[in-house]
């Protein structure tokens, strides 16, 4: 029997439009009515991910920075954590501005950028229909290696994004000639739709993420089954994207989103409907149903 379902949010529990649907709601209360937990395992930072899983109702734990960060929603504190050395975020930051290429710092608490682009663009046009305590906090700094460096931020992970893939290929090149770090390979452009008045407007780039060695959503959840006694075979994982493969693939049931990367659709047990089709709630109904 499965007892919790770890479940991605961007392109997976949230539509295009960053939203849960009540639809996915109503199925997630469901799971939880019988009995199975529902946990969120996102790469959005810790503060973003908590006013999530409030909605959602989900009581227990949550993973994020895609897994650098596992939190312990009812006692209200991190018990995991595996963040970027300050040196290495500084080496990565160097690159970035000396090839001018846009760049964010996702901290415990902030996404730290320059201006409102691509990501943080979404995430701000997200944040004009929450309520204040909701919203992914965002700060716009203009000496980011200056900022971090005179404080003791712990950094769960940056994001690397650029319309020009060639450009954005050779700065890949360079960043997998650091140690210590592990670069998200993703080789398809993240597509994100926001609405501006009654217009809609996509939100199109090429896009890595740096972590720490060893940062990995599944990673995350081998501690949590350590801590609670849960077995391998009964968790479920949900996503769509490289760095919920591994998570996929691990799980006693993996589930892909229609749209997934085809690598994660390879692996996956099951292929679900798309995040805009309700994809998380048709796959949690037909669990109950089994």
């Amino acid at each position: 029997m499965y007892k919790l379902v770890a479940i991605d949010l961007d392109g997976t529990m949230l539509n295009q439009y960053g939203i849960v649907t009540e639809e996915t709601k109503k199925a997630i209360k469901k799971m939880q009515e019988n009995g199975i937990e529902v946990m969120i395992a996102s790469g959005r930072p810790t503060d973003s991910v908590k006013t999530i899983a409030k909605n959602i109702e989900s009581k227990k734990y949550f993973i994020a920075g895609n897994g650098a960060i596992i939190y312990d929603i009812t006692n209200n504190e991190i018990i995991y954590a595996n963040t970027l050395k300050k040196q290495k975020v500084l080496d990565i930051i160097k690159i970035c501005e000396s090839n001018s290429i846009y760049y964010n710092i996702y901290t415990e608490k902030e996404i730290i950028a320059k201006n409102l682009q691509h990501n943080v663009l979404y995430y701000h046009k997200e944040n004009l229909n929450k309520e204040e305590e909701d919203k992914t906090h965002i700060n716009i700094v203009q000496n980011i290696y200056e900022y971090i460096e005179n404080r003791d931020e712990k950094v769960i992970k940056i994001t690397i994004c650029d319309n020009n893939q060639a450009i954005f290929n050779s700065i890949m090149k360079k960043l997998k000639e650091i140690d210590e770090i592990e670069v998200l390979d993703v080789s398809h452009m993240s597509r994100k739709m926001i609405r501006q008045g009654t217009e809609e407007i996509p939100i199109e780039y090429f896009y890595t993420e740096i972590s720490a060695k060893n940062v990995d959503k599944w990673n995350a959840l081998e501690f949590l089954i350590q801590k609670t006694g849960l077995k391998q075979e009964e968790i479920v994982a949900i996503g769509d994207n490289l760095n919920d493969k591994k998570m996929i693939e691990m799980a006693g049931l993996g589930i892909a989103m229609a749209q997934s990367d085809p690598k994660v659709k390879e692996i996956a047990d099951y292929i679900t409907t798309s995040n805009n089709e309700n994809g998380v709630a048709r796959a949690l109904e037909d669990l109950l149903i089994k």
